[in-house]
């Protein structure tokens, strides 16, 4: 079965990293940075390690495991809780971005709100609850 980790990467701002994507015949909608599980990664840690720095060029510290779900596609996602001090978009590496008919992916830098986060067209619409229902019980952004 095929896994998949993304990063819910909160900044020294307290706000989060999301990379919005613009595809031909598609509404935008936004996305956490991760990807899957290589067979060549030791650990799910390590491949969410290897994706941000492949996505932002960034260096995270993983806090702890925030959700995981079934996606359509029957693989595992698993949501990490990271803090993210530097990251530059200009830099990223990750073989996706080689890829134009793919589209567009702007990194942006949301308030961790809810307002914000119930606003937009986060996928998997799972971890935008999971994120609202945080922020209002007072358990985002971390203080870790």
């Amino acid at each position: 079965m095929t896994e998949r980790v993304r990063a819910v990467l909160i900044t020294p701002n307290d706000t989060t990293l999301v990379i919005k994507r613009i595809r031909p015949g598609v509404d935008p909608y936004w996305v956490i940075v991760g990807g899957g599980v290589e067979d060549t990664d030791p650990d799910r840690e390590a491949a969410l390690l290897r994706e941000i720095h492949e996505e932002v060029a960034g260096d995270a510290r993983i806090l702890r495991l925030l959700h995981h779900l079934q996606n359509d596609k029957d693989e595992t996602e698993y949501f990490y809780l990271a803090r993210i001090e530097t990251w530059n978009f200009d830099n990223r590496t990750g073989p996706e971005f080689a890829h134009t008919d793919r589209g567009e992916y702007i990194l942006e830098e949301v308030p961790l709100t809810l307002n914000a986060i119930a606003t937009m067209n986060l996928m998997p619409p799972e971890i935008k609850t999971v994120l609202c229902e945080a922020i209002e019980r007072g358990t985002l952004p971390a203080t870790a």
